[in-house]
This record gives structure tokens, C-alpha cells and sequence, in this order.
């Protein structure tokens, strides 16, 4: 089978196509035909290495293994493990393997039965790559986490990108009033799925009109907890999914003592892999909420694609399919 490789951090640019051995699914898994898969800002973090603690999982030095990019995937099974009950040759199916071994770029991969869900019928391969780990983020984030109710408001600052996109129909869903910041070019894609307010932060810091929410949503996070608390209410919370890792750590050891001091909930969001799918998918079903696809590139333009999605220019997932350019 076509692989991508994966043998040394750093740029897009070292990754390259290989024939390697097609795997066979332990007695738990099952051996899936990839259609399709995507990209997340975690694989982009484990091609280069950073933060530190994704060599801690994958290789100190080199990644352990070759193929260990891509945990968003969607395809078909062709072979099952003895052990297996959930699924039968031939199901549909997709999921997050990021607490498995990962290994969606590729034409085949093994996954443990409990990673995966049928994929419904109405949805194609390449919006169910792009569901499983931006969507729950949101998920998560919005309804588990966050507890919103009719009438709140919410902003979701990055709400042009792959969790922002699903979080601002989320959040619309259960009748929130939505703000959504992200740049220039992403202020239509925002209007779009629903945001009440868009915001361009190229022009208008979201911390100094005072303004305050019930729910900040921030998958960026390029400001300190302290400028972010006061665009909350009282007894806002604040969910940080992704952005600079130095403001990740602040909000980590900050966040319990703003609670204490100030009933303020300010934190990071663990995700949690698959949890709440079939929530999220009665969502999709009812058509409340709809994956959005900026662009999709073949397997052997991987490279291209990562760099794509470093740009940040994308509005909602960048996708991997297993065709070829020629």
C-alpha cells in the first residue's frame, strides 16, 4: 500500500510516499480501506516535534513509527479480528484513532473496533474524516464544558477554522447568541453558519470593547488569561482548546485561582477521543450542523497540503483523500 512517511520531525517537506506492507488487524482491530482522513492541529505538531511532550509518546529523537500521522479517518473494513463484534466486512465506518496508533495517511490502517462508528449514509468519506476530532473538540467544549443555555452569549474566538466552524453551529444550535473572531477572510464563511456578531481581530480586540460572555470559546489563545477574564461574566467560563503553548500553561496553573478568587472558570479542554459522537451526529443528521471543507488534497500532496493548513488561511478542515494527482 501507499503510504505517507513519517521519519524525522521538522517541515512538511520531509515527508514522502512509500510502498509499505498493508497491516493485519490485531485480534481487536479492524483493517480499514482509507477514503479519507484529515489534518488537525495535533498531527501538525507532531510532524515538528513541538511541544516537547509529543516525543515523549512518539520518539524522542525520530518518530517510533513510520506511518504515525493522520487520527481523523473514514473508509470501509476488509478484514476484522477474531475478537471483534461491533462491525463485518464491508461497513462503512470513521473515527478518531488518536488514543491508538494513529496512521490514517495512508491507503490502510488497523483500528481498535472501539475507535469507530458507522458512518451514516447521508454523509460523504470526506465529511466524516473531517467530524471526529474538530467536532468533539467543539462538542466538548460547548455543551459538556461549557453548559450553554438559550440566550447566553458565546464567543468563539477562531471560529473560521476546523473546531471554531463546528462550534459556532454548535452553540446557534441551542440558541445562543454567537460571536465569532477570526481574520478578514473568514468573516463571511462565520456569518454563514449563523454567528450573530462576526469580529476581525486584525481590526478589533474582542478584550477591549467591553463586552462580556457567558462562554469564550478560544482555540487560539494569543492572550494572557488575565486579558481574557474580563470579557467574561460573572461566572463565565472560559475553554481553551488550542493556541499558544506558553498561554496554555499560564491558563493551566492560573485558571483554578481565578475560580477560588473570582468564581471564574478558566481552563484547558482534555479531549476526550469519540466521546459524545452519536450526540454530535444526530446534530449533523438533523442537518443543525454541516462539516465545512475549505479544500482536499490527494494522498501524494500531503506535504502541500500541511503547508496549506500552516498558512491558517483554510475555513474549516483541510482534507486528505487516498486518490493520486496523476
Amino acid at each position: 500500500m501507499k503510504a505517507v512517511r513519517f521519519s524525522q520531525y521538522g517541515s512538511p517537506d520531509t515527508l514522502t510516499i512509500a510502498d509499505v506492507a498493508t497491516p493485519s488487524p490485531l485480534d481487536h482491530e479492524v483493517l480499514i480501506k482509507v477514503a479519507a482522513t484529515s489534518i488537525n492541529s495535533w498531527d501538525w505538531e507532531l510532524l515538528r516535534g513541538v511541544p516537547f511532550a509529543n516525543r515523549m509518546m512518539f520518539g524522542l529523537f525520530k518518530p517510533k513509527i513510520i506511518i504515525a500521522l493522520g487520527c481523523d479517518v473514514a473508509g470501509t473494513i476488509t478484514a476484522i479480528g477474531k475478537n471483534v463484534t461491533r462491525f463485518e466486512v464491508g461497513d462503512e465506518v470513521f473515527g478518531d484513532l488518536s488514543e491508538g496508533k494513529w496512521g490514517g495517511f495512508a491507503e490502510y490502517t488497523c483500528a481498535d473496533e472501539k475507535a469507530l462508528s458507522i458512518k451514516p449514509i447521508n454523509i460523504s468519506f470526506i465529511q466524516a474524516a473531517a467530524i471526529p476530532q474538530a467536532a468533539l473538540l467543539a462538542y466538548q467544549g460547548i455543551v459538556l464544558k461549557g453548559r450553554v443555555q438559550v440566550g447566553q452569549r458565546v464567543l468563539i474566538n477562531g471560529g473560521g477554522g476546523g473546531a471554531g466552524t463546528f462550534a459556532i453551529q454548535i452553540a446557534r444550535s441551542l440558541g445562543a447568541v454567537v460571536t465569532a473572531v477570526d481574520s478578514t477572510e473568514k468573516l463571511e464563511v462565520m456569518r454563514s453558519l449563523g454567528a450573530d456578531v462576526v469580529m476581525d481581530y486584525t481590526k478589533e480586540d474582542f478584550t477591549k470593547n467591553g463586552n462580556q460572555y457567558d462562554l469564550i470559546f478560544d482555540c487560539m489563545l494569543i492572550r494572557s488569561v488575565f486579558t481574557c477574564k474580563q470579557s467574561l461574566s460573572p461566572k463565565g467560563t472560559y475553554v481553551v482548546v488550542g493556541g499558544n503553548m506558553r498561554r496554555i500553561l499560564q491558563t493551566a496553573l492560573l485558571g483554578p485561582l481565578l475560580l477560588w478568587f473570582e468564581g471564574k472558570h478558566m481552563g484547558l479542554l482534555l479531549h476526550k477521543a469519540n466521546k459524545c459522537l452519536d450526540d454530535m451526529m444526530k446534530l449533523i443528521e438533523l442537518g443543525k450542523v454541516t462539516p465545512v471543507i475549505d479544500r482536499s488534497f490527494p494522498l501524494d500532496e500531503t506535504a502541500q497540503a500541511f503547508h496549506y493548513f500552516d498558512q491558517g488561511h483554510a475555513k474549516g478542515k483541510v482534507v486528505i483523500t487516498m486518490e493520486t494527482s496523476s
